[in-house]
């Protein structure tokens, strides 16, 4: 058994297998109080505080340091879809790249293929959109790519496969996943070619803006 666990360690550390977070998003927003995913906003009206036995008991929310970094980080990581191991060497890059570190780990996440998809109206969510880029959906600069994390630069442009625009889903895109009103500067979109290309680098306006990463830099930094 340990062996076992050794090999899928192994085989995640070299991207063979893709690890992914498949607890409800629903009750991940009601802990984080935040909508990770548009289905949630509806369940956070309904019941805003979070999940488990704790409310029964006259739960009371921290208001410590810690426990604000802690939430942040925990946002930020489930909105984009990260594991933790994923999210602290995201961290940890950004710690040791040029310019302020919370802003660079937001551009690195906004770089990301699934997320690129997402900010393209392509998908209602960014857990949509990484399931399509994991299924083999798309081209990177013509060559099929199912690496959700794998991450863009100005000039790259992602295509969907024309096998793949004879699904219900993409016929019919504009009904199931409508244009969004604003669309980052740094991505160009096709919808009729199922095309984007990436234009620029995400500005720190462009992410999205209930994020404190001050909290996040300062969790990591304990």
């Amino acid at each position: 058994m340990a062996i076992y666990y050794l090999l899928i360690s192994i085989y995640c550390n070299r991207g063979l297998l893709v690890a992914r977070d498949t607890r409800s998003i629903v009750k991940m927003s009601r802990r984080e109080g935040y909508a990770l995913h548009p289905k949630a906003h509806k369940a956070l009206v309904k019941r805003s505080t979070p999940p488990g036995q704790q409310q029964k008991q006259g739960y009371r929310k921290k208001t410590s340091q810690y426990s604000l970094q802690l939430r942040e980080k925990q946002k930020v990581k489930r909105l984009y879809g990260l594991l933790e191991r994923q999210f602290s060497n995201l961290m940890k890059e950004a710690a040791r790249s040029k310019g302020q570190s919370g802003h660079v780990l937001l551009r690195l996440l906004e770089q990301r293929a699934d997320n690129a998809v997402y900010r393209s109206g392509l998908a209602i969510s960014r857990r949509a959109a990484r399931q399509m880029v994991t299924h083999g959906h798309f081209e990177l600069n013509g060559r099929r790519v199912d690496i959700p994390s794998i991450r863009l630069k100005t000039g790259d442009v992602l295509k969907l496969r024309e096998g793949s625009k004879k699904t219900d889903y993409f016929k019919n895109i504009d009904d199931i996943s409508p244009a969004p009103s604003e669309i980052p500067a740094w991505v160009k979109v096709d919808r009729k070619k199922f095309e984007i290309q990436i234009t620029g680098t995400p500005a720190r306006e462009e992410a999205e803006p209930d994020i404190n990463e001050q909290l996040i830099v300062e969790f990591y930094s304990r």
